[in-house]
């Protein structure tokens, strides 16, 4: 029996050709007990083998179940999953194919828990010294570090590695560190050469003392993959496929071979394939033996069960200082029993401690999730949503079925969360802390144009295939049509395999690049668990799984995001305080404001979080929301899940009255009961599962992560015949049962939870009541906050105007470089805007402007001689017409700044050749017209304060007569337009 210990999966970036799913599977098909996942430096794909195997697993017993019961499902076949009767099950033997910069490559086998901490340790030791995507080892790493871990040497790949010495030394060397563990590998190379290789090899082995180990070394699973290792081999040389010359594959022979197949090709040195298998069978690590411990967040006077009581019964104190309910004392005994129960105390503590530090910093920040609304969250200030408000149930979340911790993500000020982020690696040090990565996929236009440049077509088709990515994606049938339509020819040989090539690397991995916010945090050493690197932004290092690998292995990840509208109300708030003397915060603002809910009904929601798209502002006028929940239902509605599911509709026509709100069963009428019968969550989607369909949790969990918000691979239609099923076996009509798994599809890709959506709902209102009772403070907020959401601060500015806020232009002795709210002379406040509304001019420039200010600038040398600021930069505020308050306009500041020097001015040539000063004659320029002034306006600061670009040209737009006359903002008519 052979067992493969060196397969290089497509984690092996633009070399392997395989994913490692693939290998797992076809690793069934040929009977193998055992296969090494070994990329390069990397063990950034070996979670995803070990998933497949798990399912593969679980399919077997399916199978074996059903044959118990029902007899054999028929006579084997390759179209089915399960169709054939003895079906292996491979395990995953976790690896890595270390490649040094001093010593020929060599696979590195942990044989215990500690073996895989010393290889993660080796392979950070070489990430952390270089940059992102490299590793820099060396062999010293591996002799220090080397416990108990199997050596496989790769003597045939030492020519292929620059400076590399010779593999007889670095043997002889490793065999004194490594007595009894280190092997020697065999390979094929199906040059014709390969058993006098194998006969040198296995001489000089001996002489050494070393058993030789066989690998047919696969780049892909199957031979069919071939010319897809080509292409990415070309992507990764940066050439066309005709020019790859040698590094082409001679043959389709790199694959995963069977044992038939390894002894047929090792012939008389097949004690080497035996030796594999031996070996194999002694490395019993799996990957379930990793044991996340969470950092446990005690101290030395309480533990972390009597810390997470005291914490949230002072919480319990702090949000009901008049007494809190009894339903929410009984719900918070209720959790807490059960969070200590299933001891997810620090989990909770290190997310509060989180929180609490960014609150000591005025850091606003609110967390979401699936947990994140619950009392234990609300008393800990995690979040500043009420539990009574919503009906979650604890359980859905944080429950004995699921072993797996809760998720709380937590948003910070997109401006602040850095602070944040360096707060936890200050706190646990970076050898237990470290971002999750997020594995950048070949996707649409990238596969197209990677792809097409490897086969050489030219840039003109390239781009004119990529003009047609949704049909290609979408409607595969129709290509040939498509080429058509662009002016392709469908018939010809190359583009049709560059399209099956584009086909076939679609979903492939590219690279590693770093999560939104996902930390993982450890009790003990990370880099003992998973592998740390650097990331490209400074001062941040990642591990190499993404989310879905550490939910796999149930390892904690807590979401550390970031949130433009978070860092609106706090400067919003900020505000509030210095101009009207009240201090709010999310929890403490006035609920349910009918003035709030009218504006948000008649669609007045330019700026507001979540509802100011065009799709929310045309739904708000039929939604009518009046309460906290209807946001919570606005949020989660319009989303492409709910559409696509045709919710919407339905429920507008049952909230309206035109339509009876009736339930297949009572059973259901209690989950879907709160959202007038029409599933809108992911949480009832997965209820509908449980309750309709007889789902058991293991099936309900399989499903929930199906229906992950935005996931790439979900997939649930495999679900189907199981509920279709389970819904006729409690009785409902097939019908009702397509209809309602239609529904559930329809959150394959973009499903919304409710706790998201009851945590986004209060950021809507929280928006929404500042734009409804402070327009001006509202828009000074979002304008300091930008870049963020829809609109662009022209159509911010001009929405302010329209709320009655007055306005005011950049000047050079009033403004800031954030925009300003100032007294109007009215008892009111008037909008500022700031030098950040100038394109182009630093803050640090703007930082020195108004420091040298003074009492005022006098002049526009002034402001060069005393800020020290550059000429172009004085030429930029000149532009952005900011001198206007010296009495001069646009063009008179121009001419002034344009003859300031490019350098500093000595003293002595200040003057002309006399020393006397130069008195240079003042020059007649043209005045500009206001479409002139419209335009210079949008040019240096994308917005302007003159007039609507159409106004100038509403007279030719419009019949003349006295009734059509057109006016600028501030009431005055536009001149008529010159001839």
């Amino acid at each position: 029996m052979f067992t493969e210990l060196s397969a290089t999966s497509n984690f092996t970036f633009l070399t392997g050709a395989s994913h490692p799913e693939d290998y797992m599977t076809r690793a069934a098909w040929l009977g193998m007990e055992g296969l090494a996942i070994a990329d390069d430096n990397s063990v950034a794909g070996i979670v995803r083998a070990h998933t497949q195997a798990r399912s593969i697993r679980r399919q077997v017993a399916e199978r074996q179940a059903w044959d118990a019961a029902h007899g054999p499902m028929g006579p084997p076949t390759r179209t089915g999953q399960m169709s054939r009767p003895h079906f292996a099950t491979p395990r995953l033997i976790p690896a890595a194919r270390l490649v040094f910069t001093d010593a020929c490559p060599i696979t590195v086998l942990p044989e215990t828990r500690a073996g895989w901490g010393a290889l993660c340790r080796i392979l950070s030791a070489g990430r952390l010294r270089a940059d992102k995507g490299c590793c820099d080892l060396q062999l010293a790493d591996l002799l220090e570090r080397g416990e108990e871990l199997h050596l496989i040497l790769w003597p045939q790949a030492c020519g292929r590695q620059r400076g590399a010495g010779g593999w007889v030394q670095t043997a002889q060397r490793l065999s004194r560190r490594f007595a009894g563990k280190l092997h020697l590998g065999l390979a094929p190379n199906y040059d014709g050469r390969d058993r006098a290789c194998f006969a040198a090899l296995t001489r000089r082995a001996a002489e050494l003392g070393l058993p030789t180990i066989a690998s047919a070394a696969p780049l892909m699973h199957h031979g069919a993959r071939r010319k897809l290792a080509d292409v990415v081999t070309a992507i990764r040389l940066g050439r066309r496929v005709d020019a790859l010359g040698r590094a082409a594959l001679p043959n389709s022979e790199s694959r995963l071979r069977s044992d038939a197949e390894m002894r047929q090709i090792f012939g008389p040195f097949q004690d080497a394939v035996d030796r594999a298998h031996a070996l194999a069978r002694s490395l019993t690590f799996s990957l379930d033996e990793l044991r996340y411990e969470y950092p446990s967040e005690g101290t030395e006077r309480e533990t972390p069960t009597q810390r997470l009581r005291r914490l949230a019964c002072e919480g319990l104190d702090w949000r009901y200082p008049a007494g809190a309910p009894d339903k929410v004392l009984r719900l918070l005994e209720h959790e807490l029993a059960l969070i200590a129960k299933l001891r997810y105390e620090p989990y909770f503590l290190t997310v509060r401690d989180i929180v609490a530090f960014a609150r000591s910093r005025g850091i606003l920040c609110q967390g979401r999730g699936s947990a994140a609304n619950s009392v234990v969250c609300y008393c800990l200030g995690v979040t500043s949503v009420s539990p009574e408000i919503g009906t979650m149930v604890f359980e859905r979340f944080v429950s004995e079925a699921r072993d797996e911790p809760p998720d709380i993500d937590v948003d910070f000020e997109h401006e602040r969360r850095e602070e944040v982020i360096q707060h936890i690696y200050d706190t646990y040090g970076r050898h237990r802390a470290g971002l999750c990565a997020t594995v950048v996929h070949y996707r649409g236009k990238r596969a197209i144009r990677e792809v097409g440049r490897a086969m050489g077509l030219s840039e003109d088709t390239i781009s004119a295939l990529s003009s047609q990515l949704w049909g290609f994606f979408s409607t595969r049938g129709m290509e040939a049509e498509r080429m058509r339509e662009i002016g392709l020819d469908p018939a010809d040989r190359r583009l049709q395999q560059t399209m099956e090539l584009v086909h076939e690397i679609n979903g492939f991995p590219r690279h590693l690049s770093q999560h939104v916010g996902g930390f993982v945090i450890t009790e003990g050493r990370l880099d003992e668990l998973v592998p740390i690197e650097n990331a490209t932004m400074e001062g941040r290092t990642v591990i190499c799984w993404d989310k879905d690998d550490i939910d796999t292995l149930g390892i904690l990840k807590v979401d550390v995001l970031s949130l433009g509208m978070l860092t609106c109300i706090r400067k919003a708030f900020d505000l509030l305080q210095v101009h009207h003397r009240t201090r709010y915060a999310l929890s403490t603002l006035p609920p349910e404001d009918g003035a709030v809910y009218d504006m948000l009904c008649a669609a007045d929601s330019v700026g507001v979080f979540q509802v100011e798209s065009r799709a929310q502002m045309n739904f708000l006028p039929r939604m009518r929301p009046r309460c906290f929940y209807d946001l919570v239902i606005e949020v989660a509605i319009i989303r492409p899940g709910p559409i696509q599911g045709d919710m919407v509709h339905p429920y507008i026509r049952r909230r309206n009255g035109e339509e009876e709100v009736s339930f297949p069963s009572d059973e259901l009428g209690a989950v879907l009961g709160k959202t007038l019968g029409v599933p809108l969550f992911q949480e009832q989607a997965m209820q509908i599962a449980i309750v309709g369909a007889g789902f058991t949790p293991d099936q309900a969990d399989r499903l929930r992560r199906s229906l992950a918000t935005f996931k790439k691979h979900g997939n649930i239609s495999e679900f189907r015949t199981l509920f279709l099923r389970g819904m006729a076996r409690k009785g409902y009509d097939r019908d009702f049962a397509e209809r309602c798994f239609s529904q559930i599809e329809g959150f394959g890709s973009y499903g919304f939870p409710e706790s998201h959506a009851a945590s986004f709902a209060l950021l809507v209102y929280a928006s929404a009541w500042i734009k409804c009772h402070h327009p001006g403070i509202f828009a000074c907020a979002l304008l300091n906050s930008q870049p963020m959401g829809f609109y662009a601060p022209a159509q911010i500015v001009r929405d302010a105007r329209e709320h009655g806020v007055e306005v005011l232009p950049v000047c050079i002795n009033a403004s800031f470089w954030d925009n300003a709210m100032e007294p109007d002379g009215q008892g009111g406040l008037a909008l500022r805007l700031g030098f950040r509304q100038i394109k182009g001019l630093p803050e640090e420039d703007a930082s020195w402007l108004t420091t040298a200010r003074g009492n005022g600038y006098q002049s526009v040398r002034d402001v060069w001689r005393r800020a020290g600021l550059a000429p172009a930069m004085v030429e930029r505020l000149a532009e952005a017409d900011v001198f206007v308050a010296l009495g001069l306009s646009r063009r008179d500041a121009l001419w002034e700044a344009k003859a300031l020097a490019p350098g500093p001015v000595l003293p002595l040539f200040a003057g002309d050749i006399d020393g006397e000063a130069i008195d240079e004659p003042a020059a007649l320029l043209p005045q500009m017209t206001l479409g002139e002034e419209v335009v210079e306006d949008y040019v240096a600061m994308r917005l302007t304060l003159k007039a609507h670009p159409l106004a100038l040209l509403r007279p030719m737009l419009t019949p003349a007569g006295p009734s059509r006359v057109a006016l600028l903002p501030n009431g005055s008519e536009i001149p008529p337009p010159e001839a």
